[in-house]
């Protein structure tokens, strides 16, 4: 839909198209809709949650998947070298996904919720779940780097099988016994997580990367970058759109019904996406990456995987549980507020360095 980062920057009105220009509107019109349906046509939401993929209602899955799929087939996949050589943005990225993400979600669980026990469960799990899904879109509208985050989500998926069980043994039964606090069991499987990475990143990662492999192999480069790509591209956010629209008419009940429970929920949240994104983009400014990798790092430190933490709580606790609740609030908050935090991100670019003959593009206009 517009030129890549490494394209001088022309007239942003000139190269963003209608749906670009006012995606913020259009979201808030997606979250709307979402819940206007929810509440106003009987028995959607149990219509909608009947099939599921991994827990996870199949609409949603079909949404996440198209959402992702031409994001993953604009990346350059010779390019993934450069990524792997950055121990300035893998290490980085490690300590913030694994370390600090999961153990600040503890302390803001605690520390907003020592009164509600499901809720501040449901977060942990939450904090627990790094970002695989939604966060290609938004790094994507912020004009982060695309190789970039492709390497760091099949890393988080890699980790996510190998550490989310241990993880949530170490902080909900381990940790709080130390201190002396509530503890809790979760009883999940390797081959459920596993399952979950395979279906939402797996899929479209690869669907994408045989698209480029065989578009540029049928045309070239040249002719896959601007015949192709502008024709796949609008359907990431046709899928965002969608998506939303899905998410929150499965879910207007339970947050309608329940605002100021939604409310406490939603505090620790805020602070944690603010203190990641924030944390994690100054971090990249600190140890020297350039504006697009910053972004890709700070968002995909920020983001969580919704569908995971729902699909475990729910598995584990129940549909109607609190903790499920606090799954089902984390998306419906981190949707408005990383939104948010992409025109934050293209703000930010003033603050790194960048010649002027490669300035990145000034607005959401690469998807």
């Amino acid at each position: 839909m517009s030129a890549p980062v490494g394209t001088p920057a022309g007239p942003v009105a000139g190269r963003l198209s209608f749906l670009d220009r006012f995606l913020a509107v259009w979201i808030l019109i997606a979250m709307a809709a979402g819940l206007g349906l929810g509440r106003l046509v009987p028995g959607l939401g149990d219509a909608l949650a009947k099939v599921t993929v991994t827990g996870v209602s199949l609409p949603i899955a079909l949404g996440l998947l198209v959402m992702m799929y031409p994001v993953l087939a604009k990346v350059r996949w010779d390019r993934l070298d450069t990524v792997t050589r950055d121990r300035r943005l893998l290490l980085p990225s490690l300590v913030l996904n694994w370390i600090v993400g999961p153990a600040l979600m503890f302390a803001l669980a605690w520390l907003m919720l020592p009164d509600l026990p499901e809720y501040r469960t449901g977060l942990i799990v939450v904090g627990l779940a790094r970002c695989i899904a939604m966060v290609i879109i938004w790094n994507d509208l912020a004009c982060g780097d695309r190789e970039a985050a492709a390497v760091l989500v099949a890393l988080n998926s890699v980790f996510q099988v190998i550490a989310f069980a241990a993880l949530g043994w170490f902080y909900l039964d381990v940790l709080p016994g130390w201190l002396g606090l509530e503890r809790t069991a979760l009883d999940v499987s390797v081959w459920e997580i596993a399952r979950s990475v395979l279906i939402f990143l797996g899929i479209p990662l690869l669907a994408g990367f045989l698209t480029r492999r065989l578009g540029e192999k049928v045309g070239g480069r040249t002719w896959y970058e601007t015949r192709v790509i502008p024709r796949i591209g609008p359907f990431a956010l046709y899928g965002l759109l969608f998506t939303i629209v899905v998410l929150f008419a499965l879910q207007g009940d339970a947050v309608t019904a329940k605002p100021l429970d939604v409310a406490r929920i939603a505090l620790p949240l805020l602070a944690y996406f603010a203190l990641m994104w924030g944390g994690s983009m100054a971090v990249g400014r600190a140890v020297g990456l350039n504006h697009a990798r910053a972004t890709t790092l700070a968002f995909t430190a920020a983001g969580n995987n919704f569908e995971l933490a729902i699909a475990v709580a729910i598995a584990t606790f129940g549909a109607t549980s609190g903790q499920a609740l606090a799954g089902v609030v984390g998306p419906l908050i981190e949707v408005p507020v990383l939104i948010g935090l992409v025109y934050v991100a293209l703000a930010a670019r003033r603050y790194f360095p960048q010649p002027a003959a490669t300035a990145a593009p000034e607005g959401p206009a690469r998807v």
